[in-house]
């Protein structure tokens, strides 16, 4: 399985009372720009959601799964993670995302490569899941966010499930 999207993974009301929580958290702001602009916030405590996303994901993959890493990430107008941000996974996690974006925001997509060539985006999509296999030969970037779109904003849950 090397990706799959889930559309309607979850409600527009229980993405606006996650993102209602994430406010309450200390977003950073991370800026270097060789590498990205964003904000984020690493652990989120989201323990009930991440256990619904990862028992989704187990009955999707017949694999049994546990959360390893989450984070939230926000993106705004100008914002993006380049592919040099990633990181290298030896041992094969899934990488799971969900879209708790207010609205969807045109060309704010996530990108994966293998072995540099682009097979998968996971497009702006509020709701929505994608599962993708990170073998050390795939990586992945967060594509711009338009400043012609200034009151964009793009959320979204990574969790790392092993």
């Amino acid at each position: 399985m090397p990706a799959v999207v889930v559309p309607d993974a979850i409600s527009a009301a229980l993405a606006t009372e996650v993102r209602a929580r994430l406010e309450r958290s200390p977003f950073v702001r991370y800026a270097l720009l060789d590498r990205g602009s964003y904000e984020f916030v690493d652990r989120p405590e989201e323990s009930e959601l991440l256990a619904v996303l990862t028992a989704i994901a187990s009955d999707i993959t017949g694999r049994d799964l546990e959360p390893q890493e989450a984070r939230a990430v926000r993106l705004r107008a100008g914002d993006f993670i380049l592919l040099r941000h990633d990181r290298v996974y030896e041992d094969r996690p899934l990488e799971l995302i969900l879209d708790l974006s207010p609205a969807p925001a045109p060309g704010s997509e996530v990108h994966y490569r293998h072995r540099g060539q682009h097979y998968f985006t996971f497009g702006s999509t509020p709701g929505a899941l994608s599962l993708v296999e990170r073998a050390p030969t795939v990586m992945c970037n967060h594509t711009y966010v338009s400043k012609l779109r200034p009151q964009a904003e793009v959320v979204r849950l990574v969790v790392l499930l092993k």
